[in-house]
């Protein structure tokens, strides 16, 4: 079970005359599912979410004609909470009108980088949900990372904004173990509803250091401080977390079959990890493009070079710089996903191919 890690011996008590949740003005700012757990957890536990921000509705279909809403923004107006759409976020409008919803404390959850404008607004501060134990895995895609490197765990941060990207006072942290066979879906899901919690956590702790009634004079930059530290990176060695493309996505059948095997978890099952298969001899042959969603790790040495396939009746493996790498599931353009033995069945000239490693 995870237990909040007090990074700095920062204290968790709660005054008796502490400022009630309630009466703490939130503006919650997130877009996808990951953070709809948040702000559901905090309209369902009584916080006053006075607002909520969101990525404006997204073109889809065919011909672009359909608009969606964001799962952020549906489950926002099915609460029947009020939501701001900014196209840019230091438009003048936009401004105004998060301005006049008189926010004491921003919440955000995966959501776009905000200028200092809309950082800096409330007195409590703007606190952000990352989906990693900074300073490790700054970046847009900490939970896929975590998985491609083999972390054994990862976990959730909260920290203050400020004008670098996940450089800000470190206030709370959660960690979170990764199995060795699990793919980036569960971490995902884990780190989704232990960021709920964290969110609350953090509420009650900015709520533990107000006085109950009159905020008038009240120092908010120390009490702020007093609840979270800097971020300590001097002597770490840090790992990264940039943003996933197509071409991140591509397998590498030259690395170790660990690495391999790591790679393909932590992309599974979204965007999902490819390789193109080539015809061995017959080169006027179309190179098809398969997605990989799951392997398996074995303990035998290679039999051929990297990217080469070995097919033992309805199981497939594939060469790679030290072992054979078991392919499970898997998907062909164009053709739906599927187990190994049920491709096996209907493509009968595997052997012809090997994946391409240049």
């Amino acid at each position: 079970m995870s237990t909040t890690l007090q990074l700095y011996n920062l204290p968790l008590i709660k005054t008796s005359k502490a400022m009630k949740k309630e009466n703490i003005r939130i503006v919650f700012m997130g877009t996808p599912e990951f953070a709809v757990e948040s702000l559901k957890a905090l309209v369902e536990n009584g916080y006053n979410v006075v607002a909520v921000v969101t990525q404006p509705d997204k073109p889809v279909g065919r011909h672009q004609e359909t608009l969606q809403p964001s799962p952020v923004k549906q489950y926002a107006l099915a609460h029947n909470l009020p939501v701001l759409q900014p196209v840019k976020m230091k438009d003048a409008d936009f401004i105004d009108e998060l301005r006049s919803y008189k926010a004491d404390l921003q919440v955000v959850v995966a959501f776009r980088m905000l200028p200092e404008i809309v950082w800096g607004m409330p007195r409590l501060g703007t606190f952000n949900v990352h989906a990693a134990l900074l300073p490790q895995y700054r970046g847009a895609a900490p939970i896929n990372w975590a998985v491609i490197n083999g972390e054994t765990e990862t976990g959730v941060t909260t920290f203050f904004l400020d004008k670098d990207i996940d450089t800000g006072r470190i206030i709370l942290q959660k960690p979170f173990a990764i199995p060795d066979t699990a793919d980036v879906e569960y971490v995902y899901n884990g780190l989704m509803h232990l960021g709920a919690k964290i969110a609350m956590d953090t509420i009650e702790l900015i709520a533990s250091k107000l006085p109950e009634d009159n905020l008038d004079n009240v120092d908010f930059p120390a009490v702020l401080d007093s609840i979270s530290a800097p971020q300590v990176s001097d002597k770490l060695e840090l790992n990264h977390a940039p943003k996933i493309f197509k071409e991140t996505c591509e397998i590498n059948w030259n690395q170790s079959a660990k690495k391999v095997y790591n790679f393909v978890r932590g992309l599974s099952p979204y965007p999902g990890t490819w390789s193109t298969l080539c015809a061995i001899e017959d080169k006027g042959v179309k190179p098809l493009v398969m997605k990989v969603y799951k392997t398996a790790k074995s303990d035998r040495s290679s039999a051929g070079a990297p990217g080469s396939l070995v097919v033992e009746k309805t199981r497939l493996y594939v060469n790679t710089a030290d072992g054979l790498l078991e392919l499970l599931d898997i998907q062909l353009t164009g053709k739906k996903r599927m187990d190994v033995r049920s491709f096996l069945n209907g493509f009968k000239e595997i052997e012809k191919y090997r994946f391409q490693t240049e």
